[in-house]
């Protein structure tokens, strides 16, 4: 007995078959390319699903799938206006995933399917409260208290990405400025360093990267070499991201902040012993609140 996970990101969208122990049988990626419609999407991931299952050394019961999705509504089983996919309105995913595969499908947002995981699983098992960061194209995050997560009334609560970090700044795919994602996320930093680089003289590697081309992973590289627009880059997405997450704790007490992400920029901020890092990480625990990072290929 198998089951099927999806995680649709901006960028990439990962599919595995689990078992109920949570054991991964197989899994792949495969581009999202979020700027086409869905019902491009759909043939692609569909092919890439069954693919997989072909590969399979044995064959499985398949006994559901559950689908993890920025902008999902897990009372609704639909992706409603996601600001980074260009999918448009309302999208009953769910329905169209049972009728394809004949299997019930549960849908929510990401960073939820990824507290999920982790508190069955991972670094949150055992915990009843707990606040999970998603970094990747957006930034996604499942709250946790009591042992159950967090949806509210339209299934939409815990958005810790769209919250407000500076009135009026930056335009966010939702529609709103100054969203933290707009500054905490890969898109986030790309846009930081684009701006360090238009407003100051200072010599950089990235100066000979467009802004179309210029990865998260270049900006990376290039803060492990010493590269200091890259570095203030890194000082001021942490200082974003450190100011919202006090907020968040003040209003959740949580046992433990979890970062979960693809972005390698995240094993710089877990590792790199420069002053504010340290401080925040005291801080954190002397309120007894653990920080960790987990990761995914």
């Amino acid at each position: 007995m198998a089951v099927l996970g999806i995680d649709i990101g901006g960028t990439t969208t990962t599919i595995g078959f689990v078992t109920e122990t949570g054991e991964i049988l197989a899994e792949s990626t495969m581009p999202t390319q979020g700027k086409d419609h869905i019902t491009y999407y759909l043939p692609r991931l569909y092919e890439q699903i069954n693919t997989l299952k072909s590969n399979l050394t044995s064959e499985i019961n398949l006994k559901g799938i559950g689908v993890g999705a920025p902008n999902a509504n897990f009372f609704k089983g639909t992706i409603e206006n996601p600001p980074n996919l260009a999918w448009g309105g309302v999208i009953p995913l769910a329905d169209i995933l049972e009728k394809e595969f004949k299997v019930p499908v549960k849908i929510t947002n990401d960073a939820n399917a990824a507290a999920i995981g982790e508190m069955l699983f991972g670094a949150a098992k055992g915990m009843k409260n707990f606040i999970l960061i998603t970094l990747g194209t957006g930034l996604g995050s499942g709250i946790v208290i009591d042992g159950k997560l967090v949806y509210g009334h339209t299934g939409f609560a815990g958005e810790l990405g769209h919250l407000t970090v500076k009135p009026g700044g930056r335009l966010c795919g939702c529609g709103k400025r100054g969203c933290l994602e707009t500054y905490v996320s890969v898109t986030g930093i790309r846009r930081t360093v684009s701006k360090l680089l238009a407003d100051t003289m200072e010599e950089s590697h990235l100066r000979d990267v467009s802004q179309t081309n210029l990865t998260g992973e270049m900006i990376t590289e290039a803060a492990l070499r010493g590269d200091r627009v890259a570095l203030q880059a890194f000082e001021y997405t942490g200082e974003v991201l450190g100011q919202k997450l006090a907020d968040a704790i003040a209003f959740s007490s949580p046992e433990a902040i979890i970062f979960f992400a693809g972005l390698c920029f995240i094993t710089n901020t877990c590792h790199r012993t420069n002053a504010q890092t340290q401080c925040a990480t005291i801080k954190l625990a002397r309120h007894g609140i653990l920080l960790i990072c987990t990761f995914w290929p």
